[in-house]
């Protein structure tokens, strides 16, 4: 399908293209690519359609569990909460399919971006303090628990060690899913 592109705003220049698969660990899938002739943006997605039943997944990380493969959906929270560390999904929120080790490098960077943000001496101090610390883990110098939490059950940890059961009620109703609901009781017909 040919749309017009939200960025050079040219016309009819961008390419739309879904498709759907199967694919193991997220079950039915569609994937959607943007791409624009004309300067060359491009966007990529992949939405789980299947919705499980709401999941949490754990896992103490040592040096053995890097290699743990983790899919991680759309909708998931990922914590450490021994590092003060949480990832909250948001509206452009995008599923993975990554390892602990990956994980770990996408919290790093996420640090480092946000100590570009920091001003104070303090919060410089916090950063460097869980960079250091994420690196203990990395080699094994520090264990700690990471957490994997998905209102619609598309995410995992694939490693006999980690622990899984479903979500309670309360757990869900304090998780982000990065998506806009509005509920028939907050509507104003003022």
């Amino acid at each position: 399908m040919k749309m017009d592109c939200p960025i050079c705003q040219g016309q009819k220049c961008m390419d739309a293209i879904t498709r759907t698969e199967e694919v193991p660990y997220f079950g039915e899938i569609m994937e959607s690519t943007l791409l624009c002739s004309s300067c060359g943006y491009k966007h990529s997605d992949v939405i789980c359609l299947d919705q499980k039943d709401p999941v949490r997944y754990s896992i103490e990380i040592d040096s053995s569990k890097l290699s743990a493969r983790l899919v991680k959906s759309q909708s998931a929270t990922l914590s450490i909460p021994e590092l003060g560390l949480k990832v909250e999904p948001g509206p452009k929120s995008l599923g993975y399919v990554s390892n602990v080790e990956g994980v770990i490098d996408r919290f790093q960077k996420a640090v480092k971006t946000a100590m570009n943000l920091f001003e104070d001496d303090e919060s410089q101090k916090n950063a460097k303090i869980i960079l250091e610390e994420l690196q203990k883990v990395r080699k094994g110098e520090k264990k700690v628990e990471l957490i994997l939490e998905d209102p619609f059950g598309q995410s995992s940890i694939m490693h006999q060690e980690a622990s899984h059961r479903k979500l309670e009620e309360d757990e869900i109703k304090n998780l982000k899913t990065g998506f806009f609901t509005l509920s028939p009781d907050e509507i104003d017909s003022s």
